[in-house]
């Protein structure tokens, strides 16, 4: 079974050495497994949440594009897209505020810690707390539940929010699923093994302990002139040093393979001076960066080129999205007049009343696009967009001589194929239905 993994990446700073070990490199390792469905984004709605400068933003979503693409992820293995791209996540953020409690979010953690503070210096309690801030967690559901991710890797101060996330989710399936679920209930995924870096100082490795060893911004002289800068006892060279007590040790076990730190740790223990050490460390981690910070360079100066990859992760994103979103809309009770008016009481509808399956086609802001009905009027599947008229019709006679097939989209959903090709994505459970549907409108049609 194919296991869809979601991250997110916020738009408001350029990424440092800290970064790459702890998030990017694992994250791109896991998106070339075979098993792996992975959707990675950019979550710049986030960032205006902690950024209100508009410049940063704007240069950050470059550079965090630019870094993931010259790292190694391949836009073509997974589905790489901004936040922003997709409008289909702040409607579903907005149906989601309206199933969540405000005493769920009065227990979020940051939300908590801003009211801590103010308490502590005598201010009110939500001074400076944003409704951005406080529902913070219902974005992020929203941005989890919209693709129906299985797995979320998270830092531990971000399990609280996927509990929140399963539970919103759980709360709109009983309002509204009549017995099946919209969403799946998303799991967390921590990785104890992922690197958690120290800085210049030994602190974990933050912008705001200003302690961060550049990862790709000011070339090698700066990453050299930054790990030159790593505080380190005063043992002069000659005299054993602890590896294990040094974050310098930790920094070049974080690039080196099992063989080459047991070598380094040997080195040190037999008197290697911090210069040297620190030179061997550059050398090190620049061995894995030169590559992709020349990728970086050439990315960061054409910016168009990134605009069209992530143009194609929205529109890939968005085979899932509008569909789903069509139901939830419809689930919630904003479906179209025309559909409403068609739709007939059990005791009315079906072949004794000789109503049939059919289609109804229309335009939205996607395009082209059909609705398949049964002939009770209940809806069986929406299609994809369709660049005209005439592909959406072509598409309906093709359903209607048999030429369709099915594949696995998610755990409870299909893919509704025409000449290998998808047209719709479909609830599991409504493959039999529709089939019959179909061969049901055949038989009428002669």
């Amino acid at each position: 079974m194919t296991t869809r993994v979601l991250t997110g990446i916020t738009t408001s700073g350029t990424p440092h050495l800290g970064n790459y070990a702890g998030a990017i490199r694992p994250s791109i390792q896991a998106s070339q497994l075979p098993d792996v469905d992975a959707f990675y984004f950019m979550a710049d709605y986030h960032a205006l949440i902690k950024c209100d400068d508009p410049q940063r933003v704007a240069r950050s979503r470059l550079e965090i594009a630019a870094t993931w693409l010259a790292a190694g992820l391949d836009p073509e293995k997974v589905t790489f897209y901004r936040q922003s791209d997709i409008p289909e996540i702040p409607e579903l953020c907005w149906m989601l505020n309206c199933v969540t409690g405000k005493g769920l979010m009065n227990r979020a953690h940051a939300y908590k810690a801003a009211v801590d503070q103010n308490t502590a210096k005598g201010a009110e309690p939500d001074d400076g707390v944003s409704m951005g801030l406080f529902s913070y967690p219902v974005l992020m559901a929203a941005d989890i539940l919209m693709f129906n991710a299985h797995k979320v890797p998270v830092g531990r101060d971000q399990i609280q929010h996927l509990e929140m996330a399963r539970d919103i989710a759980q709360r709109f399936n009983h309002l509204y699923g009549q017995g099946s679920d919209f969403f799946v209930l998303p799991e967390v995924q921590i990785a104890e093994e992922v690197a958690t870096l120290p800085g210049l100082d030994g602190r974990k490795m933050s912008k705001s302990y200003d302690n961060t060893i550049p990862l790709f911004e000011g070339g090698a002289k700066a990453t050299r002139a930054a790990v030159m800068r790593i505080v380190t006892d005063s043992r002069q060279p000659g005299e054993p040093k602890d590896a294990e007590g040094s974050h310098l040790f930790t920094l070049y076990r974080a690039f080196a393979t099992p063989e080459e730190s047991a070598a380094f740790r040997q080195a040190l223990e037999d008197g290697l001076g911090w210069g040297d050490a620190k030179n061997q460390l550059f050398e090190r981690i620049e061995q894995e960066l030169g590559a992709m910070r020349e990728r970086y360079a050439e990315l960061i100066a054409d910016p168009a080129r990134i605009e069209d990859i992530l143009q194609a992760g929205a529109e890939k994103a968005r085979r899932s999205a509008t569909p789903l979103m069509q139901r939830l809309r419809e689930a919630v009770g904003i479906r179209s007049l025309s559909l409403q008016a068609s739709a007939k009481t059990p005791a009315s509808s079906g072949k004794a009343s000789g109503k049939t399956a059919r289609f109804v086609s229309f335009r939205d802001e996607s395009g082209f696009r059909f609705r398949f009905l049964a002939a009770d009027g209940q809806q069986l599947f929406l299609s994809n967009a369709f660049g005209n008229p005439r592909e959406g019709g072509d598409a309906q006679k093709r359903l209607l001589a048999g030429v369709v097939d099915v594949r696995p989209e998610g755990q409870d959903t299909l893919q509704l194929l025409l000449d290998g090709q998808p047209i719709a994505v479909i609830d599991a459970a409504n493959w039999p239905l529709i089939q019959d549907a179909l061969a049901d409108l055949r038989a009428q049609q002669g």
